[in-house]
């Protein structure tokens, strides 16, 4: 990557390669700025010290082969004080699922964030570089929700990044959940299809609505085994949008179990006396087709035991 001095003490211009085309700007900034927490990435953002060929950009921009990227110089934090905690490294040592040349999965506890910012000193995505060094190239080639456990994709180069981005963005990878939802959920109900549009309330909680306007989601659900008061469901995404089996759920009149954000305050309660302290969703399988063989891989793991549990007690309630 070559990099001059543009006007501004600091500024650098980055002309952007083949390497790094089709990612996106706040992608490309979180790795060029190492050490930058995302919610400074995206404050420069909309301030405009970042600038693509001379211009303001969104965070979703996707970068083209030939752009002049302007980068600000920003203050990196300390390496002390981007040290990542040693048990959250072991925990992640110990999620692992599968590893091979090309792919890294994980069995993504509840409680971690994909990736740091909003907040957040640290993601996953930042625990795991600094507990692999020698990875050059370490990207998230999907996202889960914080309070989300289950199978969590991360792809060793940028060629695998862009195949199994390709894959998700185009309905080839099979993301399948469970989920447990409020009341006795329709038998005939098996897909719900309601475009999704995110807002941002005036305290700046980001919440996601189906509105017309919204980009088109769709999701598959199958009753896999009923409960007094809920149901559990395996959900299959068909597109991938933000919350979108929450919203989805909740949207179909059956928001899911422990969900403090789109659920049932009553129902929550009711299940906390069960030992439900989060969200009652555990992404159970994941398939894919490897970019490098070409073969249909299937990574899956079981709910959590705190997961299991409530699903004991709820039966023998």
């Amino acid at each position: 990557m070559d990099a001059v001095p543009e006007s501004g003490p600091g500024a650098r211009l980055v002309t952007i390669t083949d390497g790094q085309a089709g990612q996106r700007i706040d992608n490309f900034l979180t790795r060029h700025l190492k050490g930058v927490p995302r919610s400074l990435i995206y404050r420069i953002l909309r301030k405009g010290e970042v600038r693509v060929n001379k211009g303001r950009i969104r965070p979703d921009y996707r970068l083209q082969v030939g752009d002049q990227v302007r980068v600000p110089p920003v203050r990196t934090a300390s390496a002390e004080q981007r040290r990542i905690p040693d048990g959250v490294v072991q925990r992640l040592a110990d999620a692992l699922l599968y590893e091979d040349a090309a792919v890294l999965a994980l069995d993504k506890p509840a409680g971690l964030a994909v990736h740091g910012g909003s907040g957040l000193a640290f993601g996953i995505i930042e625990a795991l570089r600094q507990a692999r060094p020698e990875l050059a190239f370490l990207e998230l080639a999907h996202r889960l929700d914080r309070d989300t456990s289950g199978c969590l994709l991360l792809a060793k180069s940028r060629p695998v990044l862009l195949a199994l981005q390709d894959q998700s963005r185009t309905g080839q990878m099979d993301k399948r959940y469970l989920a447990l939802a409020a009341g006795a959920w329709p038998a005939g109900l098996s897909r719900v299809s309601a475009p999704l549009r995110k807002n941002s309330l005036a305290g700046g909680e980001r919440m996601v609505v189906v509105a017309k306007d919204g980009r088109a989601a769709v999701t598959g659900f199958r009753v896999l085994q009923r409960f007094a008061a809920a149901t559990l469901v395996e959900a299959r995404l068909e597109t991938g949008r933000t919350h979108q089996i929450r919203v989805h759920a909740a949207h179909a009149g059956h928001p899911l179990a422990g969900d403090g954000k789109y659920g049932d305050a009553d129902l929550n309660r009711r299940l906390r006396k069960l030992g439900l302290t989060r969200l009652f969703l555990h992404a159970q399988a994941l398939g894919f087709r490897h970019p490098d063989s070409g073969e249909e891989m299937l990574l899956s793991t079981p709910l959590p035991r705190e997961l299991q549990a409530v699903l004991d007690r709820l039966e023998s309630a």
